[in-house]
């Protein structure tokens, strides 16, 4: 998804801080970036060109995902929309199924009695139901749209391809640690749900964390990852409060993760490199009582990104860097 679209207005310009990841990522960081330099010399697929654009480049998003993908190629039926949102729906009104079956926990392993709420970001039906993920809904402390399309490489790979395919290959691998996985869908609903719905399913299932899996429309030349963690927002329905700590925690487990497992650097267009960016508008953070993070796994605008994403072999890397963020989150 980008920072353009109903969840997703461009930010105030800041500065992120990063004090907090200086801790946990110190000892990762440092290896991790040499292994980017090795990755980057060695020529692996989408590698990255050294560019580092300013936070600033979210601006560029904004035109970028406004054009429409090609519907012909890998991305699947029909037109990605222009911008993206954290997903959800209102209750009961896409599908006759409220969220995806949660397959059981594995006999034994380390997260046996965890449970981990999985949200696969969009829905490849939505652009079909414009008038339903156009509808507002609470975000807590505003209104805004129930869910948008995603976005999608050049070529018309969807974020919502992308995101089940990470996500189903992340449930297979917590299930083997021994966790109960629950879905906020499974492609098992004709659009949606809404963001708030999306919160509800991982609130109801008093998850010991939730991920929700996405990948950014930036303008070609931003490049890397970044996990959205929730900032502290009270007011109406939405109180962060007691999550913000345990989000951020399980954030950072995420991002030195995935450095490490994928070879990919921290986005070099927003979170000044630290791979984390804070966020208050989100409905699907806002609405969290359980801790809960997003991560953009890349920037499907941009040619070397989006190389990877539409690679097995990545993806799959990338399903374990996540994997491994959580399983460190969840045994402390």
């Amino acid at each position: 998804m980008s920072y353009v679209g109903p969840d997703f207005d461009p930010p105030q310009p800041r500065r992120f801080r990063r004090a907090p990841l200086t801790v946990a990522l110190a000892a990762l960081v440092p290896g991790a970036l040499l292994g980017w330099l090795v990755y980057e010399a060695v020529g692996a697929p989408g590698g990255g060109d050294g560019s580092d654009k300013a936070a600033g480049g979210t601006t560029s998003a904004s035109a970028s995902k406004k054009s429409s993908a090609s519907s012909s190629s890998a991305g699947g039926p029909g037109s990605p929309a222009a911008s993206a949102t954290d997903d959800g729906e209102k209750p009961g009104t896409s599908s006759s199924t409220p969220a995806s079956p949660t397959s059981g926990p594995a006999a034994s392993g380390p997260l046996r009695g965890k449970v981990v709420v999985i949200d696969p970001g969009h829905n490849s039906g939505n652009f079909q139901h414009t008038a339903d993920i156009n509808r507002k809904v609470n975000i807590g402390t505003n209104w805004k749209e129930c869910d948008t399309t995603g976005t999608s490489t050049n070529a018309g790979y969807t974020e919502a391809r992308f995101t089940l395919d990470v996500a189903r290959r992340l449930r297979t691998i917590l299930q083997e640690e021994g966790a109960t996985v629950k879905f906020t869908q499974d492609g098992d609903r004709s659009w949606g749900p809404c963001v708030d719905e999306r919160a509800r399913i991982g609130n109801r299932a008093h998850a010991d964390a939730v991920v929700s899996i996405h990948a950014d429309g930036s303008a070609a030349g931003n490049r890397g990852f970044h996990v959205i963690l929730p900032g502290a927002v009270h007011g109406g329905a939405a109180d962060t409060r007691p999550i913000v700590a345990s989000s951020r925690d399980l954030g950072e487990r995420i991002a030195g993760n995935f450095v490490r497992v994928t070879g990919s650097a921290p986005s070099n267009y927003v979170g000044d490199g630290t791979g984390l960016v804070t966020r208050e508008d989100l409905g699907g953070l806002n609405l969290s009582t359980v801790p809960k993070v997003f991560i953009e796994c890349a920037n499907m605008r941009d040619s070397k990104d989006a190389a990877l994403v539409t690679s097995d072999a990545w993806r799959q890397k990338a399903a374990r860097g996540i994997s491994e963020g959580i399983v460190s989150f969840l045994r402390g």
